[in-house]
């Protein structure tokens, strides 16, 4: 098990805490990339797992990128600009890549400041929930630099074209309630009550039948980038397989014997 990401797991649920507090839960190092990056594969090969909290140790969810690396050229900000261009390419881009190919469901549990790629993390996650003293921002800009993490594609479809450019050309801090009234998050909650509210929203997910929820994730990522036809073709199929389902079929005998 990854000492920067502890892992618990509970019947189909697993809460991941990125646990870097000396850096602010920056998730740029090598192994912080590789940890989260192999823990998204290994439950997306695992269906037992139907839903995944993640949250950060200490007061902030995660500060995105080392700026102390980064003044100091270490790592993934050091070499020529072509090292620096497949340093992106091969390290903290994976996140995005493994998110986005995942069928499982993700809940960001953010419970202090989300900054830069902190942010973006957030917003690969299908469902997130903050608690009252949580912050968002897209800081990039405000160190001279653009979202390389893919953040610009994934806060875009998060809460629109508008809010995300002010989030991106400001670098402003968006707060807990702001995050809510714009729809960042889906709620906000007292800090002592977040993972025990993000747990519970997870339990509502992962009640649900495995091969249901992969295919209704994946219908939702397609739609945000699909015309309605191509996506009413891929329901037909999906729907089709879920007919055959066996957990399918108990669930409608119940309902139709209750």
């Amino acid at each position: 098990m990854s000492t920067v990401l502890p892992v618990e797991r509970s019947g189909h649920i697993e809460v991941w805490t990125i646990d870097q507090p000396e850096t602010r839960n920056a998730i740029s190092s090598p192994e912080m990339i590789d940890a989260i990056v192999g823990n998204v594969q290994r439950v997306d090969r695992d269906h037992d797992v139907r839903a995944v909290v993640i949250t950060g140790a200490g007061r902030a969810f995660s500060s995105g990128g080392n700026v102390r690396d980064m003044a100091e050229g270490n790592g993934m900000f050091g070499g020529t600009p072509y090292e620096q261009r497949n340093g992106y390419r091969h390290g903290i881009q994976r996140i995005p890549l493994a998110f986005h190919a995942s069928e499982v469901t993700f809940i960001a549990a953010v419970n202090g400041p989300a900054v830069g790629a902190g942010c973006d993390l957030a917003m690969m996650c299908d469902l997130r929930i903050a608690a009252d003293n949580a912050w968002f921002a897209e800081s990039f800009v405000q160190l001279g630099l653009i979202p390389g993490d893919g953040g610009a594609w994934f806060l875009t479809r998060a809460i629109g074209p508008a809010r995300a450019a002010e989030m991106a050309l400001t670098g402003d801090r968006v707060d807990a309630a702001q995050a809510l009234e714009w729809g960042i998050v889906s709620r906000v909650v007292p800090g002592e009550e977040l993972l025990e509210q993000a747990r519970a929203l997870a339990e509502r997910v992962a009640k649900n039948p495995t091969h249901a929820l992969r295919m209704a994730k994946r219908l939702l990522r397609e739609s945000r980038v699909s015309d309605l036809e191509p996506v009413l073709e891929m329901s037909a199929t999906m729907q089709a397989i879920a007919h055959q389902d066996e957990e399918h079929r108990e669930r409608v005998r119940a309902w139709v014997n209750r």
